[in-house]
């Protein structure tokens, strides 16, 4: 199947468009729903709600705004086959702006006052941290589509989240390993790392030194991590830290914004010259090298570096791409195949426990995402095949999302490069799983 690895933002003008959309359909949603806190997420009685708690602001917007735009195409698709339980689906749209604080006032309001069953999201694994506490405590489905700190298997594993949590995006335990492989494969014996000081920085680091040592790799900076506060005013002692010494390589694992100041610290400090820089999910954008800027010859300052990303590469793609193409003019960008995933699992669920609620959802979501039954990408014909009694095993667009006890998924990753000229090019697969 022929996938399509160039990412494109939507023009201005679609954005203006769809904020408008968003907020539309948010206050009109929100107007026409019971504003009690508290008790049941859903009624019977009322048509399933559903929310998503995505950074359309903030340090991973340049990723983030695409997601709401993927989760909307769900609804209208399965709005457009008669709904869930005879009903439409109705969406809450809320903004996490990457920030926990702002993510828990957020996801209160989707569960307490628009009592949504079911929520996409978050994407920032500190703001699914702080999400969480409130969607468990409502009898909230929280599905993400990219939060991949490892921390979350094993809260799951103790039963933190009563099984009210899952994602489409596979857990850092495979990036870190596939961002190992790829350091291995290019012959780097002497790494530094560089992380975000939050759930996703500090576990995918964790993960990446133990899976790079474990290939005869050396992690310069084990013994002291260089770990940087994403509030800081300045990154330039946190830059000179990690590039120091001149590794072959540095793992970078960041945000957009903030990662953008680092690097060109690093470039603006004479520490960068020679050393490859490895990145990863959290900064796949053209707007992250933009940001990072430019040498005095025009050539993009982070020009050959390498990272690995969560591929797509579901039965579901193909069509996925030509829907998205066909609604948005672009190009399909990352995190939107696991978005729409999210959402379109969220409703089968639904449908299956043939409640529009969360306890409903929770119940149900393992059994339509995974074997025995039969599959299907197409979510019309899943929900006709439930609706007619049968079993399914949901096929999606960013993978097979066979949803384990954990609430995890199982992923290949692809590995893109920073070309000269700042472009973003697709050149390889890892499979951890296989490697």
């Amino acid at each position: 199947m022929k996938r399509t690895n160039k990412i494109i933002r939507p023009t201005s003008t679609f954005r203006i468009t769809l904020a408008l959309t968003l907020i539309t359909t948010s206050l009109l949603t929100t107007a026409c729903q019971n504003t009690g806190a508290g008790g049941d997420t859903q009624s019977q009685g009322e048509g399933l709600k559903l929310g998503t708690l995505l950074p359309t602001t903030g340090d991973l917007a340049s990723i983030g705004q695409d997601m709401p735009v993927a989760v909307k195409l769900a609804v209208d698709t399965i709005n457009a086959c008669d709904g869930v339980n005879d009903n439409p689906v109705t969406l809450v749209n809320e903004d996490s702006q990457t920030d926990p604080s702002a993510g828990s006032t957020a996801m209160t309001k989707l569960a307490e006052v628009d009592r949504v069953a079911g929520v996409v999201g978050a994407f920032a694994s500190s703001v699914s941290t702080a999400a969480l506490e409130v969607a468990v405590r409502n009898n909230v489905m929280l599905v993400s589509p990219g939060s991949t700190s490892p921390v979350f298997t094993d809260r799951a594993k103790n039963g933190e989240f009563n099984d009210y949590w899952a994602r489409t995006a596979p857990p850092d335990t495979y990036q870190a390993q596939a961002l190992a492989t790829l350091a291995n494969k290019r012959g780097f014996k002497n790494v530094s790392t560089v992380v975000i000081n939050n759930d996703y920085g500090v576990g995918f680091e964790q993960e990446f030194v133990q899976a790079f040592e474990g290939l005869g790799g050396k992690v310069a900076t084990k013994g002291n991590p260089v770990r940087y506060d994403p509030k800081a005013a300045t990154l330039d002692s946190e830059a000179k830290a990690a590039f120091s010494n001149k590794p072959d390589a540095v793992a970078a694992v960041l945000y957009a914004e903030t990662g953008s100041v680092l690097l060109k610290s690093a470039f603006q400090q004479g520490l960068s010259e020679g050393v490859t820089v490895l990145l990863t999910d959290g900064v796949y954008s053209d707007d992250f090298v933009r940001q990072v800027g430019k040498t005095g010859e025009g050539k993009s300052i982070i020009g050959g570096s390498l990272g690995t990303v969560p591929g797509a590469d579901g039965q579901a793609l193909e069509d996925f791409t030509a829907l998205w193409k066909e609604e948005t003019g672009q190009d399909v960008p990352a995190y939107t195949p696991h978005s729409w995933d999210a959402a379109v699992l969220l409703m089968l669920a639904a449908e299956a426990a043939d409640a529009n609620t969360g306890e409903g959802i929770k119940s149900k979501i393992r059994e339509v995402a995974n074997a025995p039954g039969t599959e299907v990408t197409d979510p019309c014909e899943a929900l006709t095949l439930i609706r007619n009694g049968e079993d399914i095993n949901y096929q999606g667009a960013s993978g097979n999302v066979d949803i384990d006890a954990n609430g995890d998924v199982v992923g290949s990753y692809d590995v893109w490069q920073v070309g000269e000229d700042g472009s973003l090019t697709t050149i390889d697969k890892v499979n951890p799983a296989t490697n």
